[in-house]
């Protein structure tokens, strides 16, 4: 385990030190991640926070972060490796009027040298620990959800033409879902689990002061609870915690000093919290007073 990690309160403190501000149910999780050596499995609505969270964890534990992105249709050769079949190629012109006979050119273009690492294979093979994200695993096919408990049951993977290359250094690896597929019981019995919600009001102000400290606590305060109430309404899709920050970036060059006298402001920089057609055409400033008013 990394001497980093010296219990929960060391783990939030440094999270802290990275801009990202974590609940003790999250530090928790993530500090037995790393002294089981399990995954984590962090579920929760788009915009909460969760890619975030092992951005924070790679600055705070000073690895590198190797990134899958998944979506539909993703295989196994766009998770682990390809072969440099260009390079392999000039490399067998090359050699057309070399001595090296044909086992000895195979075994030369099917070397390590011309293997083209993608993420998976990355994070296994690499020199130091890495913190290895898997994100929105819920976007990938079942097949794939299926062949990755396979690699990481065992932290290496089987290249037939070199050999089986296993993990000098087990990645922490933390996988996003935004539940929108079930996922299967074998992966949740094989990672440890988190729930991200969105902040609380207090949280968010933290995140908020932190991120644009120049901003006046009351002004932050007013921001925080407009965004919080507007997660009330009935939105296509609600305002996550980065669309708070942007919003309060937006105002801040407005010069307002407080949001119950500045419609007009509101309404025009609202594009920065309303993401879909639907939510920002009801964004009226009947709508705006509506919500301030709650």
């Amino acid at each position: 385990m990394d001497n980093s990690f010296e219990g929960v309160p060391a783990l939030i403190t440094g999270l802290a030190n990275t801009g990202y501000i974590a609940s003790d149910g999250l530090a928790g999780t993530l500090y037995l991640a790393q002294a089981l050596e399990r995954p984590v499995l962090l579920e929760g609505d788009a915009g909460v926070g969760k890619t975030a969270i092992a951005s924070a964890m790679a600055r705070h534990l000073q690895r590198e972060l190797v990134r899958i992105q998944c979506y539909e249709g993703l295989d196994s050769s766009a998770a682990l490796y390809e072969w440099n079949y260009q390079r392999q190629l000039m490399a067998v012109r090359l050699r057309e009027q070399s001595t090296n006979t044909p086992t000895e050119l195979e075994a030369e273009i099917f070397s390590e040298a011309y293997l083209l690492k993608r993420p998976l294979l990355q994070a296994i093979s690499a020199d130091a620990p890495t913190v290895l994200l898997i994100d929105e695993i819920d976007r990938a096919d079942d097949e794939f959800e299926a062949f990755l408990l396979e690699v990481l049951a065992e932290f290496q993977i089987t290249i037939p033409e070199i050999g089986t290359i296993k993990a000098y250094h087990k990645p922490l690896v933390i996988l996003t879902s935004n539940a929108t597929r079930d996922l299967s019981d074998a992966l949740r019995r094989r990672c440890l689990y988190h729930f991200v919600d969105y902040p609380s009001h207090e949280k968010e102000l933290q995140i908020l002061l932190k991120h644009v400290p120049q901003l006046p606590q009351e002004l932050a305060g007013s921001i925080v609870s407009f965004v919080q109430k507007l997660r009330q309404q009935d939105l296509k899709k609600n305002p996550g915690v980065a669309e708070t920050l942007d919003w309060a970036q937006a105002l801040l060059h407005t010069k307002i000093s407080g949001l119950e006298s500045s419609l007009p402001q509101i309404e025009a920089t609202l594009s920065c919290v309303l993401k879909t057609r639907t939510d920002r055409e009801q964004a009226n400033r009947e709508w705006i007073n509506m919500v301030l008013s709650l």
